[in-house]
């Protein structure tokens, strides 16, 4: 693992538009958002592709525009984070363009999810950096102050923690009912993410090498799509051998995954696919498509109690700087 430097009050984040840019519509949440990031005690610097109503084709630039606006804040010493604006369609695009030797030279936290995906597992598998599956600027930190001033607080404790403390987070708080689909205990690093962008991930040069996964608890979420897609991609990773590396399963947000013709539930879908094979299965967590979201650090060890629906973080994502 490449653990990011711990952020101190008063540090430069970064808001990065790395996929698609910010609609008029969003803009509200994009304040709210900023204004979270100010709250945990940093000053934010916005990026200059962030502008509303820019775009290119389905992303806020062109590749090549988005990957050096990347770089030029992976290689700033006064940049300790980066946050991602929001998700999209553009991450696959750039991942050869990345200065991966920046990020090994100066580790420093990036913080998104759905399609930003791409570029943590990128940035983990090409060096090893413990970044943030986590919440978008607009859709999670925007949207805090709509999950009630106890849960706000939760997350504001848990982001601050995770990015500032070399101490373990330790028990997430859960926000809502999480599902035991198979029960047990697993305890190793976090693996995943938006399950179309790891599939695609691992037909590239930037896929994550096998050994990854050994004992590893496989987390994923999906949205926009059906019950046999998922089917499908799952069972692309039990070809790949993964399904027979991990330990344990974490499942997101189930909302938005339709039942295709009738079929079964994803519940039934996930564990056809994993057989018998002796791993627990926690599900409905946040960190997903339903934000505001719980982070996960890639990398880092967790232990994972199915029977009494937990899971805990047991190591820092940060280091001293």
């Amino acid at each position: 693992m490449l653990r990011p430097g711990a952020l101190r009050p008063g540090d430069t984040v970064a808001v990065a538009a790395l996929s698609d840019g910010l609609d008029a519509d969003e803009e509200a949440l994009f304040r709210r958002g900023v204004a979270e990031l100010e709250g945990l005690g940093f000053d934010v610097q916005i990026s200059p592709l962030i502008e509303t109503g820019r775009h290119w084709w389905w992303g806020a630039a062109t590749p090549v525009e988005i990957a050096n606006e990347f770089n030029r804040m992976l290689r700033d010493p006064e940049v300790r984070a980066i946050f991602a604006l929001i998700g999209g369609r553009m991450t696959l695009s750039y991942l050869d363009l990345i200065d991966y030797a920046a990020v090994e030279a100066d580790p420093k936290p990036v913080i998104g999810f759905s399609d930003i995906d791409g570029v943590l597992l990128a940035l983990h598998s090409r060096t090893g950096l413990v970044g943030g599956h986590g919440d978008l600027v607009t859709f999670g930190y925007g949207e805090w102050q709509g999950a009630g001033a106890e849960r706000r607080q939760e997350l504001a404790d848990v982001s601050s923690r995770l990015l500032t403390s070399t101490s373990p987070v330790g028990l997430l708080p859960a926000d809502s009912a999480w599902e035991r689909w198979r029960g047990g205990h697993a305890v190793g690093p976090l693996i995943g993410g938006l399950l179309n962008r790891l599939v695609r991930l691992q037909a590239t040069p930037f896929a994550l090498p096998p050994e990854r996964f050994d004992g590893a608890i496989l987390f994923w979420e999906d949205v926009n799509t059906s019950t046999s897609a998922v089917w499908n991609d799952l069972h692309v990773l039990r070809h790949a051998g993964i399904l027979d590396r991990i330990a344990g399963m974490l499942v997101g947000p189930v909302a938005d995954i339709e039942v295709t013709d009738g079929g079964p539930g994803l519940r039934e879908v996930v564990l056809d696919v994993l057989g018998g094979r002796d791993i627990p299965v926690l599900a409905n967590l946040e960190i997903g498509h339903n934000p505001p979201n719980l982070p996960l650090p890639l990398g880092v060890r967790a232990q994972l109690d199915a029977d009494a629906a937990t899971l805990s973080l047991l190591e820092s994502a940060v280091v001293e700087r």
